[in-house]
């Protein structure tokens, strides 16, 4: 029989374990709850983005010659424009710290609107090629906006794509699902300038955690930066000379994500940790090791090594503590 509140609210009562008018009560409360939509809209909102954004690039590609690039660029810089006057409308006042109460629509009208304006850059330098071969001018600028909007109007989505527009400005991807793919790692040249600005946005992310200084966007400035230091690193260990020196920026990672992962209940941070600590600690060992003992104990390594990672991520929660996980 299915359990529900009202069947719940019968047994205890049959019980003696609440009284006649506390089952009323209760099941008044429970009746006159509001229900949270709140996921629901987020979805939508994020759909017809996408849907908007998809649905103006098809437009685009299939009447690119009767509809002319004039009114096209006409059309994205209205939407963008409309988009940015909205969120600044509905802006609330600048506060280092986090604010609260600000309009939902606005944060996507804004993330919205920072979307069409790199399309409509995009679109301008595909077409007329307005910043020439001067490429570096055509990432950094839009950076510059994202970082100055991220700030003012206290929205991670838009900081995520000034980092990621910061990192292109250097030439590199730090994009989750295109780090690994996205990046030359065989270039040592690239992973120093990787492993430099990874580490700094780590660095900046325990800055604005302690100062205050938007503290609420140092998980953002952590996890792009600690997986792209942290990726790079790794790749320098297995491919690079100076394996010494790669090896110190990965183990100090790693200690770091751990003790961010306990301080702050960031469970996936805690999961990075393991699993580059893993790769960097079996790669050392297994460097350090002569052949024939490589042979011999080799299988035994990775059985009873697998076991044990998986049973402390089995066991996070009791190494975070009592509080609630984040970031998972």
């Amino acid at each position: 029989m299915a359990m529900n509140s009202t069947t719940v609210l019968k047994k205890l009562l049959v019980r003696n374990v609440i009284s006649e008018g506390q089952s009323q009560l209760i099941e008044s409360f429970l009746a006159s709850r509001t229900f949270s939509v709140f996921n629901e809209l987020r979805f939508i909102l994020y759909g017809g983005m996408l849907l908007l954004t998809s649905g103006l690039g098809v437009i685009v590609y299939e009447n690119i010659e009767t509809i002319g690039h004039q009114v096209i660029i006409a059309l994205i810089a209205l939407v963008s424009a409309a988009c940015f006057f909205h969120a600044f409308k509905n802006r609330l006042l600048f506060s280092w710290s986090k604010t609260t109460g600000s309009n939902k629509l606005a944060d996507y009208s804004l993330l919205l609107g920072c979307v069409t304006f790199l399309i409509l850059e995009g679109y301008l330098q595909y077409q007329y090629e307005v910043f020439g071969t001067k490429y570096g001018f055509a990432v950094i600028i839009p950076t510059l906006i994202f970082f100055f909007c991220a700030y003012r109007f206290d929205h991670t989505g838009v900081l995520s794509m000034a980092l990621t527009g910061l990192a292109s400005w250097l030439g590199l991807t730090i994009a989750p699902l295109s780090l690994l793919s996205g990046n030359d790692f065989t270039d040592q040249s690239l992973l120093l300038s990787a492993i430099i600005l990874g580490c700094c946005m780590t660095v900046f992310s325990k800055v604005s955690e302690t100062r205050d200084i938007k503290k609420h966007f140092a998980f953002t400035y952590l996890f792009l930066g600690g997986n792209l230091a942290a990726v790079a690193a790794t790749a320098g260990l297995l491919n690079h000379d100076f394996k010494i020196v790669y090896f110190t920026v990965s183990a100090i990672l790693t200690v770091y994500f751990i003790i961010q992962a306990r301080n702050n209940q960031w469970a996936v941070f805690l999961l990075m940790g393991v699993i580059y600590g893993y790769i960097v600690f079996t790669y050392a060992l297994f460097k350090i090791t002569s052949e024939s003992l490589v042979r011999v104990f080799m299988l035994y390594y990775f059985l009873f090594s697998s076991i044990g990672v998986l049973l402390f991520l089995l066991n996070f929660k009791k190494f975070l503590g009592s509080k609630n996980e984040k970031g998972l």
